[in-house]
Parts: C-alpha cells; sequence; structure tokens
C-alpha cells in the first residue's frame, strides 16, 4: 500500500477490500443445494469481526458505493447469470440467493433489473 496514506486510510481499504472478497467469494453459485449466507452489510460486518458502521464508512469511502449496494449489484449479476445459463425454477434461484419468499425475490430483481425474473427469462431466450 502507498506510504502516503494514514493508518486509517489503510485500515479502511483493508475493509473494503476483505468485504470485497467474502462478497465474490459466494460466487459463481453452482449448486441449487447452497444457499448463500452473507446477504446483509451486518451479515459481513460480523463475519469481519467490525461494526457494521465502521464496514458501512469503509466500502463506502473505497468504492464510492454503500455496502448494500454493492451487495445488491452483485446478487442482480448473478441472478441475472443463473436466469440465463440454467433451467432452476425461480423459487429455487430466489433460494439460494437468499430470499426466504420468492416474492421478495421478484420484487427485487424488477426493482433493479425493470422486468420480472420470468420476464427477464423468456427475453433472453428470445435473443
Amino acid at each position: 500500500m502507498d506510504s502516503s496514506l494514514s493508518t486509517n486510510q489503510k485500515t479502511y481499504i483493508q475493509i473494503a477490500q476483505n468485504f470485497l472478497m467474502q462478497l465474490s467469494g459466494q460466487f459463481p453459485i453452482t449448486e441449487d443445494t447452497q444457499p448463500i449466507k452473507l446477504r446483509k452489510a451486518s451479515d459481513f460486518a460480523d463475519i469481519l469481526n467490525i461494526h457494521v458502521n465502521h464496514l458501512n464508512r469503509s466500502v463506502k469511502l473505497y468504492t464510492g458505493k454503500t455496502t448494500t449496494q454493492n451487495i445488491n449489484e452483485r446478487f442482480i449479476q448473478e441472478a441475472r447469470a443463473l436466469l440465463k445459463r440454467n433451467d432452476w425454477s425461480i423459487t429455487t434461484i430466489a433460494t439460494v440467493l437468499g430470499f426466504r419468499e420468492v416474492n421478495h425475490f421478484s420484487t427485487f430483481f424488477k426493482k433493479h433489473v425493470g422486468h420480472t425474473p420470468t420476464d427477464f427469462r423468456k427475453l433472453k431466450i428470445k435473443k
């Protein structure tokens, strides 16, 4: 790391990098029997043994996005990939991504992508 950085800056960078490594380490999902364990900022804070506010501050400074934005973007990326590359049911995809209710997954997906998972899959099949 750059020697001109303060100790606090180095700590923020290290925390953010550890978070991103934990987040990306959950993907790609290859088994429909292994649901994601780390889903919320507090889950990541717990595994990194830090307070969630410290995690949020570190991630925001390092990436320019909130912890939740980083998580949501990665989950959407994986949801899109799962919908494209296999024939798992929407319920199975919702479950492996850690959603307890398929409706919550569908709402989340539509909010971020603009289509329901079913419509997204149909659109990708046509292309």
